[in-house]
């Protein structure tokens, strides 16, 4: 019998920085919580940082993750606004550590909504549909940024517990003729 994981994803921001949780056993997953911490109102960036870690630090109390998985920094024209997204998911990610979490995973925006939906470039609104259907929940629509932690999330629980989702291809045509050079004619 699978052991149940308690999984937590977080969107990381310096505005907005949505967290999901879902509970796992076996293949299915089940929601647990989503919610948003939000930061507009600070101007104040290391105490964002410090709100990102308390807050992190709060649900992490609250229920117990066993794994962390987090949306990667997308880099944009603007490194300012990269080195920001960096610094809110470090103060989640020593959050989520300091609170005995055992894994941190990262996922590339694109990874969590082509888990979700299928298309990498899936509107947040489309995420949020897929993971109500999914999750058999309703979901505010408001909580745009939560969705997509909760995404990241699920994501997470697909590419741990898929025994084909680790093993890759080894270069193709190419790295197999060099493999098997009696093949070649």
């Amino acid at each position: 019998m699978d052991k149940p994981r308690i999984i937590l994803g977080i969107d990381p921001g310096t505005q907005l920085l949505g967290f999901g949780v879902v509970r796992a056993v076996g293949k299915k997953a089940e929601y647990v919580d989503m919610g948003i911490l939000d930061l507009r109102e600070e101007k104040d960036a290391y105490t964002k940082l410090q709100a990102i870690f308390d807050c992190i630090s709060q649900v992490c109390k609250s229920y117990h993750p066993d794994e962390l998985a987090i949306e990667s920094p997308f880099y944009g024209k603007n490194a300012q606004v990269v080195l920001k997204l960096g610094r809110a998911q470090g103060a989640a990610i020593i959050a989520a550590l300091e609170a005995g979490v055992a894994s941190v995973t990262e996922y590339a925006p694109r990874k969590a909504k082509e888990a979700i939906v299928g298309n990498g470039a899936a509107s947040k609104e489309q995420v949020q549909l897929m993971l109500e259907k999914t999750l058999g929940v309703r979901l505010a629509a408001e909580h745009l940024d939560a969705t997509d932690a909760l995404a990241i999330a699920l994501c997470h629980h697909y590419e741990t517990s898929n025994p084909i989702s680790s093993v890759k291809g080894k270069g193709g045509w190419e790295q197999f003729l060099k493999d098997h050079p009696d093949r070649i004619k």
